[in-house]
C-alpha cells in the first residue's frame, strides 16, 4: 500500500481518497467513503473499472497476455502440473509437496460419490433437459443432503464443503450426460485419476471395461487447468455476491453455474464450434473471412479475440499443441477440424486480424478438442462449470475469510419518475 492520494472536486469542495497498490496491476482508488462524504455514487455499468474485492488468487494482464495463479504462469501450470495440483494451489496458496498432493487427491477421490437419493432427483428432469439445467438443480440440492458442512463460520465445514464440491462435480456432470442419452449411471472408480474417472463415468458402459486414453486424459486435464479460475468474471462475481449474504456454499456455486450458462460467458466454445460447422470446409474460409471484415454483415468469427486479453490468450498457446496431439491420437479426419486449423493459420497471418488483435482464444481450441473427444456441444458449458468450480470455491473461501467483506449492495443511477401521488382507479 502506498500513501498516494486522489483528489475529487465536487460542489466546490475537494475530497481526498487513498490510492491502494497491489503486488502488481493497476492502482485502485479507495472510494468506500465517497457516498458518505459527497452524497454521490460512481457510475460503472458492468463494474469494468471497479475493484469489488481484494484477492490473492489470480492475476490477469490483458494487454500483455498474462494469466497467473498465485503467481505461477498458466502456461507452466498447464505444461507441467495437473488439475489436482492446481486445485490445491488455488485453495491453499502454495504448490503441494508430494505427500500433500497425495493426501489431497485421496480426500477428493473419497468424496466423488453422490447420495443415492439424488438418482431419483435426476429422473425428475425431462430426458432432453440441458445438462446445465440439471447441474443448477442438483448442485443447489446438495445442501439438502450435506447439512454437516454448511456452517460457513466454521473453517472445517468450509474445507469439507469445498472438497465435496470439487469431488462431486465430475460425477454430477457425467450423470447429466448419461441421463440425456438414456444410458445407466456409472459409479466413480477410485483407482483412476480425477480426469480419467470423469471420462469413464461419461463414456463408459457397464457392458464392457473402459480404457482411459492417456492423450485424451491429459488434454482434458489441461482444459480443466485452463478454466480453473479467471479472476472476477461474471460467474465468479456472482458466487461472491451470493456468498456475501451468508448463503451456503452449494447455493453459491449453483448461482455461479446459472451465470456461466449465459452464451456471453460460458457458451463461447460452443458458439465457436457452431461457426466452424457453418463454414464447413477449408475452401469456404476466404468467403467467411471477407464477411467478417464487412461491417454491414452480421457474421462474426467466434473464438477470436477476448474481452480482457488484447494480446494472444495465454491459455490458447497451450491448446494449440494439445489439439494436434488429440487429433493424432484419435486419428481425426473430420473436415471440421481441418477447417479449424486452416482458419487458425489464416487468422495468425492476415493483417486485418493482427491489427484488430483478433487472435484465437482458448474457446476456439477447447471446443474443437471436446468435440473430437466425443462430447456434444450441450456438455461444453457443463465441463466449464466442472473446471471452474475450484476457482469459485477458492474465491468463496477467500471472501468468507476476509474480515472486511460486506454484503454486496451495488447502487444505481435512477432515471424513473420522481415522487407523485396515487390516482384512484376511477379517475384514471
Amino acid at each position: 500500500m502506498a500513501d498516494k492520494q486522489a483528489k475529487l472536486e465536487l460542489g466546490g469542495k475537494t475530497f481526498e481518497y487513498s490510492v491502494l497498490e497491489g503486488s502488481t496491476g493497476p492502482d485502485v482508488i479507495d472510494i468506500r467513503k465517497l457516498y458518505a462524504q459527497t452524497g454521490a455514487f460512481t457510475f460503472d455499468p458492468g463494474f469494468t473499472s471497479t475493484a469489488s474485492c481484494e484477492s490473492a488468487l489470480t492475476y490477469i494482464d490483458g494487454d500483455e497476455g498474462v494469466l497467473l495463479h498465485r503467481g505461477y504462469p498458466i502456461g507452466q501450470l498447464a505444461e507441467h502440473s495437473s488439475f489436482m495440483e492446481v486445485s490445491y494451489l488455488l485453495l491453499n496458496g502454495e504448490l503441494p509437496s508430494k505427500d500433500e498432493l497425495d493426501d489431497f487427491s485421496y480426500t477428493i477421490t473419497r468424496h466423488t460419490m453422490l447420495h443415492e437419493q439424488l438418482m431419483t432427483f435426476y429422473r425428475g428432469f425431462r430426458r432432453d433437459a440441458h445438462p446445465m439445467a440439471i447441474m443448477c438443480g442438483v448442485v443447489g440440492a446438495l445442501s439438502a443432503f450435506y447439512h454437516d458442512s454448511t456452517d460457513i463460520s466454521d473453517p472445517t465445514h468450509r474445507t469439507i464443503s469445498s472438497h465435496r464440491l470439487i469431488a462431486k462435480m465430475p460425477t454430477i456432470a457425467a450423470m447429466a450426460y448419461k441421463y440425456s442419452v438414456g444410458q445407466p449411471f456409472v459409479y466413480p472408480d477410485n483407482s483412476l485419476s480425477y480426469t480419467g474417472n470423469f471420462l469413464r463415468m461419461t463414456f463408459g458402459v457397464p457392458a464392457e471395461p473402459y480404457v482411459v486414453n492417456p492423450v485424451v486424459e491429459r488434454a482434458l486435464d489441461r482444459i480443466f487447468i485452463l478454466h480453473a479460475d479467471h479472476e472476477q468474471n461474471a460467474s465468479t462475481s456472482t458466487v461472491r455476491l451470493a456468498g456475501s449474504s451468508g448463503a451456503n456454499p452449494f447455493a453459491c456455486i449453483a448461482a455461479g453455474i446459472a451465470c456461466l450458462w449465459g452464451p456471453a460467458h460460458g457458451g463461447a466454445n460452443e458458439a465457436a464450434l457452431n461457426m466452424l460447422r457453418e463454414i464447413g470446409t477449408p475452401d469456404k474460409i476466404p468467403h467467411y473471412i471477407e464477411r467478417a471484415k464487412d461491417k454491414n454483415d452480421p457474421f462474426r468469427l467466434m473464438g477470436f479475440g477476448h474481452r480482457v486479453y488484447k494480446n494472444y490468450d495465454p491459455r490458447a498457446t497451450v491448446m494449440q499443441q494439445t489439439v494436434r496431439e488429440v487429433f493424432d491420437s484419435l486419428k481425426v479426419t473430420d473436415p471440421l477440424f481441418e477447417t479449424a486449423l486452416r482458419l487458425e493459420e489464416i487468422a495468425l497471418s492476415d493483417p486485418y486480424f493482427i491489427e484488430k488483435k483478433l487472435f484465437p482464444n482458448v474457446d476456439f481450441y477447447s471446443g474443437i478438442i471436446l468435440s473430437a473427444i466425443g462430447f456434444p456441444t450441450t456438455m461444453f458449458t457443463a465441463l466449464f462449470a466442472l473446471a471452474r468450480t475450484v476457482g469459485w470455491v477458492a474465491q468463496w473461501n477467500e471472501m468468507i475469510s476476509d474480515p472486511g467483506q460486506k454484503i454486496g449492495r451495488p447502487r444505481q443511477l435512477y432515471t424513473g419518475p420522481t415522487e407523485r401521488d396515487y390516482i384512484p382507479l376511477t379517475q384514471r
